[in-house]
């Protein structure tokens, strides 16, 4: 059975702590997290970017690269 993400789970695990220290509220983030998966797979139903990674995953990454790296949001 193939692997569903070519992400490291302990990569992930970090990427997770990181979104939860740097939020004020642990049940704010969590929300937020399951609120972009839910849109981006809502969005990406016909989307051939990457079929096998799950939204959750998904948000996660693309949230800890924008507070790592907030120049990617930038106007």
């Amino acid at each position: 059975m193939p692997k569903r993400t070519s992400i490291e789970p302990t990569h992930l695990m970090h990427r997770g702590e990181e979104l939860i220290e740097a939020a004020s509220n642990r049940y704010r983030i969590t929300v937020q997290v399951a609120t972009r998966a839910k849109r981006r797979r809502s969005e990406d139903i016909d989307s051939l970017d990457d079929p096998m990674m799950k939204p959750v995953i998904r948000a996660i990454i693309e949230m800890s690269d924008e507070l790592t790296q907030p120049e990617i949001i930038g106007d």
